[in-house]
Parts: C-alpha cells; structure tokens; sequence
C-alpha cells in the first residue's frame, strides 16, 4: 500500500485518466465526432485525427492558421488584425492553460508522454538495458531540433504553403508525421494513420517519416526514456509562456544541496541544470515537464519543491528520498 502513496503513483493514475478522455472522450461525452471538441488548443500532443478523442493540440489549428490566414498578409494584402486574431486566440488559450498548469500538460496529461513512459516500464520489466542518462553534450545536440521543428514545420512551411512557394501536404506538416497521429489512432482501432502515400513526393516523403518516426520512437522508448519529448514542438510554445505559469519547480538548495545528482538521475529528460545551487529560485527548465521525479528523488530535506504560486505543494525530504529508493529497487528486481 505504501508504493501507491507516492506523487509518481498519483502522476500514473492522472495520466491514465486523461489518456482515456483524451483518446476516447468524444466516445464518452458526444455520439459524433466534431471540430467543436470538449477541450481545444490543449498544449500536448493529443490528436485531431483521433475520431473518438476528447480534444485536439494547438499545433492543427496554428498550422491552419499560417497556411490560411497569416500566408495572406504576403498574398492578398489582409488587413493586420483580421489575419493574426484567430492565431491571438489560439496562443491567448494556451497562454491560459499554461497560466493553470504550466509544462505540467507534458509531464500529467500529454497521451504520447504517457505512452512512451509505458514502452519504457516494458521495457525494464523485459530486463533490457536501460540508458539510466544521455550524456550532457548529446543533451545540448538534441535541444535545438524541437526548435527547428517548431519554426519549420509548425510556422514557416505552412505560411510558404498559404504563399503558393509549396505544395498542399506542407500546409500541415507535424501533423503529417507527429507519432501521436498514429498512435492515438491505432489506440481506437484506426489503421488508417498507418501508410505510404503514393499522391506525389511530398505526401510520400511526409508519410514515410511519420512511419520511420513512430517506429523509432517505440523501439527507443524501450531504452532511452522519453525518446519524442525531447524533440515535441509544444516544448517551444510552452517555453514562451512558462514565466507566467503558477505551477513550477524551485530549488532552495543554498545550504543542504550537496550536488549529489540524484535529481539529474531522476529526471527523464536530463536536465543537468537543476543540480547547480541555487537559493529560493524557479528552476522551471525549458525541457522540464513538471514530472516532479527530481523532488521524490532529492535526498534532502526541502531543497526541490513544487509551488503553486506562493503554496508549496510538495517538498524533497529524506524519508522521501528512502521510500523512493525502496519502489524503485522493488519494480526493478
């Protein structure tokens, strides 16, 4: 009983719960599948092609909006406002959202998050070799790409599309090949998601990355925690709005962090930065999903804490620490 007990159990069952809403919340709550889904512009990788799910990222939508609205600032000389507002009220919903939850939407509610942590617990209970942690330079290599998929297939390549200087298939191109389009799909029985198309070379090419990518994505998961979270476009729209989130991580570790490392150990997507001390300071990382790990596995009494504005919801402690240890030398054995 003591191993549910834990913040990673309350994550798992959050988690859970919302890969079911997510996936199959239209099935639930509505008989039709609709644009006016029961959330929208939720800032996680949740699937419009999923035809029972319950809502849809703002990555669909803000790539419409490039290659429909703003593209005619350059083609058919739209007013200023009357191009940009519905991408303002996309970004202002997010911008909310993260006001709420900040990058907790990563680390508690993103489906594909939580399908990648699952490959990986098979993955350790097959007795694979686990890559515990990817070294510090291979990190600062992999950061940038998330940010060149953002402005390029989330951006530039849609409002190019809109110009006319590329083909239709670019007018969304993440969509084409994110791997939560296939695997929210498949999750209800949809194998249409799944293919190679033959429409010409940019659906082909786009089509067989999202295979390629999906594919990859499952067989490194089985490693390398969190293989796509590294590389998520939504990490970068976070990221603009994560100052204002209520929600985040501080570090008071002036006098007790003894730069163990134990919280760069825990932390599935190696964020080295939240080792060095510092005093009462939000450590809310770019790459940081408020998973909430480096607090369990803090051995110190009060150094990591999740605040929610001026509340403090949960601390580091040293009996933590131990019971951590325990479950983890327990789930591996």
């Amino acid at each position: 009983m003591d191993k549910l007990l834990t913040m990673s159990a309350l994550r798992r069952v959050i988690q859970l719960t919302a890969f079911v809403f997510f996936v199959y919340g239209a099935t639930i709550f509505t008989t039709f599948y609709t644009g006016d889904k029961l959330t929208q512009n939720l800032p996680a990788l949740s699937c419009a092609y999923d035809m029972k799910g319950g809502d849809f990222c703002t990555l669909i939508p803000l790539q419409h909006q490039m290659d429909h609205r703003v593209s005619g600032l350059f083609t058919q000389n739209a007013k200023l406002m009357e191009a940009l507002l519905p991408t303002l009220i996309t970004i202002g919903t997010v911008a909310a959202l993260i006001l709420v939850l900040n990058k907790a939407f990563c680390g508690w509610l993103c489906p594909l998050g939580f399908f990648q942590e699952v490959i990986t617990m098979i993955g350790t209970k097959l007795g694979l070799t686990q890559i515990t942690a990817l070294g510090r330079e291979t990190v600062l290599k992999i950061r940038p790409i998330k940010w060149f998929i953002f402005l390029f297939l989330v951006l530039i390549f849609p409002i190019l599309t809109g110009i006319g200087l590329l083909g239709h298939e670019w007018g969304a191109p993440f969509c084409a090949i994110c791997p939560s389009r296939i695997m929210t799909t498949l999750a209800t029985g949809d194998m249409a998601q799944v293919y190679v198309s033959e429409a010409g070379w940019g659906y082909f090419a786009l089509s067989l990355i999202a295979d390629l990518l999906f594919g990859l994505m499952v067989a490194l998961a089985l490693f390398v925690r969190q293989p796509f979270c590294r590389i998520c476009p939504i990490l970068p729209m976070q990221t603009l709005f994560k100052k204002i989130g209520l929600l985040r991580l501080v570090k008071n570790g002036s006098s007790h962090c003894d730069g163990c490392g134990h919280c760069v150990k825990a932390c599935p997507m190696d964020i080295y930065e939240i080792q060095e001390v510092a005093a009462n300071h939000d450590i809310t990382h770019s790459d940081c999903t408020l998973c909430g790990r480096c607090i369990e596995f803090c051995p110190q009494d009060g150094v990591m804490n999740f605040k929610y504005g001026p509340l403090t919801l949960h601390s580091s402690s040293k009996q933590g620490f131990k019971k951590r240890l325990k479950i983890d030398k327990w789930w591996k054995g």
